[in-house]
């Protein structure tokens, strides 16, 4: 592998990626060649947030949205009566 020089890079660059190499104990080195690679569509970006709920909806919904939702959903809520007819 070649070694590349980027110059030019701002203390704000810098600093941010120290503390991701740090958050995720890894090397600068690491965490930049990941981020090229994800720009460049060379690696496809791995996702950081990973939700098993649905908390991060909660309070998202507009009233307009939630109102269609009962307008779409509104027909689960009538019972078929002739399928839990009894004999």
């Amino acid at each position: 592998m070649g070694t590349m020089t980027l110059r030019g890079i701002d203390e704000q660059i810098a600093g941010t990626l120290k503390e991701r190499a740090k958050k995720e104990d890894t090397s600068v080195n690491t965490i930049t060649l990941r981020i090229l690679r994800e720009s460049l569509c060379l690696e496809k970006q791995k996702r950081s947030i990973l939700h098993d709920d649905l908390d991060y909806l909660a309070g998202t919904w507009s009233a307009e949205d939630a109102a269609e939702f009962e307008r779409a959903t509104a027909v689960f809520e009538t019972v078929d009566k002739d399928i839990w007819k009894q004999d």
